[in-house]
């Protein structure tokens, strides 16, 4: 077995396909899961190497609802311009209505545990055209990495993420303690450095967490939406979901609680939140191609 290899659990059933990413003693495998949101570790006997991701029910089914929540996303994003359009015209009049406008999304800086996850990450704001900067930083560092990238990159919205889980080696489970998860306390502290940096919770959404993660704890440190209410595994998307969510919601009205915790890929036990406002503006006149435009230049 080496790393970078896809395998899955057998004493699972095979129900979610991990890629190999270190050797521990005692014959201990790390693994990291390709759908969800896991970091754990299995002995080398309950590994089984697959060629191509396993398609288990539950990773079929979160495909399914992947869909399901991209074409949800479109659709509001859609709705979002007939409801601007419609308020410009009661405002302004058709006249200067027709002439349009220009989308404002709200900025998300997005720091991911996993390399992986971050490029799809990326791929889908992309095509969902929600201006982002991400970047891959180990879970340990990511309070340090903010207090250098958000005066810089000054964000409307951050994405805490990576990987997390409850740890097998403290039983009985105390799932309210930080000390029973594997990265929670590091969540945790990195949304204490971004409320530090910026304290209104509408100024800043901050969407943090993993499978499993700590939810209570996550959001009393300052978190708008987290995971894990039911500690359940979330799906490698459902973070963008939020995020997406908050940057095309209009900043006179909140995000659709019931929908990041009906419609996200993991559904009301993977992500919950609290009332906030969204992201979006408009602008007036919509932007032209510059290089259309005849300028007669002034004589200085």
């Amino acid at each position: 077995m080496n790393l970078g290899d896809l395998v899955v659990r057998k004493s699972y059933g095979g129900d979610v396909t991990f890629r190999v990413e270190g050797m521990r003693q005692n014959n201990n495998i790390v693994i990291k899961g390709t759908e969800f949101r896991l970091l754990a570790d299995a002995p080398v006997n309950d590994l089984v190497t697959v060629p191509h991701p396993a398609v288990s029910e539950r990773t079929k089914q979160a495909q399914i609802k992947a869909s399901e929540s991209l074409d949800r996303l479109q659709k509001h994003r859609q709705e979002q311009s007939e409801r601007q359009l419609a308020n410009l015209r009661n405002i302004e009049g058709d006249q200067h209505a027709n002439k349009g406008y220009f989308d404002v999304p709200g900025k998300v800086l997005h720091l991911d545990g996993d390399p992986q996850y971050l490029k799809k990450s990326m791929a889908l704001y992309n095509q969902l055209r929600v201006p982002a900067e991400g970047h891959y930083i180990n879970e340990s560092s990511m309070a340090d990495s903010l207090y250098r990238l958000l005066p810089r990159v000054r964000p409307d919205i951050v994405v805490i993420t990576g990987h997390d889980g409850v740890l097998k080696r403290r039983q009985p489970y105390d799932l309210y303690s930080l000390d029973s998860y594997k990265n929670s306390h590091n969540f945790v502290t990195a949304i204490q450095v971004a409320r530090q940096y910026e304290r209104n919770l509408d100024s800043l959404v901050i969407v943090a967490g993993a499978c499993q993660s700590h939810f209570e704890a996550l959001l009393q440190a300052g978190a708008n939406f987290a995971s894990s209410p039911g500690r359940i595994l979330i799906h490698a998307l459902d973070p963008v979901y939020v995020a997406a969510k908050a940057a095309y919601t209009s900043v006179r009205e909140t995000v659709n609680i019931h929908d990041i915790v009906h419609h996200t890929i993991s559904g009301s036990q993977g992500v919950g939140g609290i009332e906030t406002r969204g992201s979006y503006r408009i602008g007036l006149p919509k932007l032209q191609d510059l290089s259309t435009l005849k300028v007669t230049p002034s004589v200085s």
